[in-house]
């Protein structure tokens, strides 16, 4: 018996090495259920990152206030709020960039304001005025020169200088090829008014889709460190640092209502320009005209100042040292003294 029982594990040997040899075939489904398994896991994961993004759009639905005691007038189609400083002496218009408002000139305006009249606007899309697209240059420049009727400038005596920033510039520069008798200037700050393209990849807007880019805005903006962090790039050292309220300015229009749907009108669009050959016929327009960039702008190449100043016919154009994209905010002594350089170069032009 003893015999026989250890005979028994060596006489099953044979069987156990067939089992070994018949691994491979069962291993071969057990690697086909891994795409299976994943897809699974792939939808599941979907199916709670979209009710998560749903449940957090619910509960940020509510939208901010635009702060009391705003000044609106009607520009062309448009509701826009707009503010002034100064009672006396030429008007001068400011005319914000993509993702600023009125506000953006605060720095500015005061400064200005002690020789001239100064009015801002926001542009439709931005700031607090009313939303209409399309936010094209085209319906941009029909606000801009709808609000100089409604402000009763661009007659003789009232002619404005326009001071464009960033995309603004593609605006007054438009501006000043439909009415130039009624614009006594123009400035580009910190923009070349050109079409460019620059605005995000053709395929985010296929990626971002509701409900995670409505999500994924409300994070970001939600973030005051992400505010900071991209005001600190733009603008550098010179500027001063964002305290809450300042975080608030620039945080508040985008969370109006009918804003996040603005945004994303905009974003699915290049940043506003005008074509080089539209933009040279500024050259011809017999108005003074003014270049004015920050040294280590980041957003342009080193030549595209000149080559700026050189397409529109203008004077060689004004850098700010060590000044980036936010001139109007970290050297607003030195974007006035431009300002008043281009207005005396008016009152000499006959």
């Amino acid at each position: 018996m003893d015999a026989d029982y250890r005979a028994g594990p060596a006489e099953t040997r044979p069987v156990d090495s067939d089992a070994a040899q018949s691994v491979p075939p069962r291993r071969r489904p057990r690697l086909r259920r891994w795409p299976r398994r994943a897809a699974y896991l792939c939808t599941v994961l979907l199916a709670a990152v979209t009710t998560a993004s749903l449940v957090y759009n619910v509960c940020t639905a509510g939208r901010a206030a635009p702060p009391r005691g705003l000044r609106y007038v009607q520009a062309a189609d448009v509701r826009t709020r707009y503010r002034t400083w100064g009672t006396s002496g030429s008007p001068v218009v400011l005319v914000h960039g993509a993702f600023e408002q009125a506000d953006t000139w605060s720095r500015l305006a005061p400064i200005l304001a002690r020789d001239h009249r100064v009015y801002a606007l926001d542009l439709t899309g931005d700031g607090y005025s009313e939303r209409r697209g399309p936010y094209s240059v085209a319906h941009l420049t029909r606000q801009l020169l709808g609000f100089l009727s409604a402000m009763h400038l661009g007659g003789p005596g009232e002619r404005p200088l326009l001071v464009g920033h960033s995309s603004g510039a593609a605006v007054v520069t438009e501006a000043s090829l439909r009415a130039p008798a009624r614009i006594g200037g123009v400035m580009l700050l910190d923009g070349d008014a050109l079409d460019t393209g620059v605005g995000p990849p053709s395929g985010l807007t296929y990626l971002l889709i509701d409900p995670y880019r409505t999500s994924l805005l409300r994070l970001g903006l939600g973030s005051d460190w992400l505010i900071r962090s991209f005001y600190d790039a733009q603008c550098g050292p010179a500027c001063p640092p964002l305290n809450s309220a300042g975080v608030d300015e620039w945080r508040r229009p985008l969370r109006v209502p009918g804003a996040e749907t603005a945004l994303w009108n905009m974003i699915g669009q290049s940043v506003p320009g005008l074509p080089a050959g539209q933009v040279a016929r500024l050259a011809a327009v017999r108005i003074p005209k003014s270049v004015v960039f920050g040294a280590q702008d980041g957003m342009f190449s080193t030549q595209t100042p000149q080559q700026t100043a050189r397409r529109i016919g203008a004077p060689p154009p004004i850098l700010i040292p060590r000044a980036r994209h936010l001139t109007m905010i970290s050297n607003p002594c030195q974007v006035a003294a431009a300002v008043e350089a281009l207005a005396g170069t008016r009152r000499a032009t006959p």
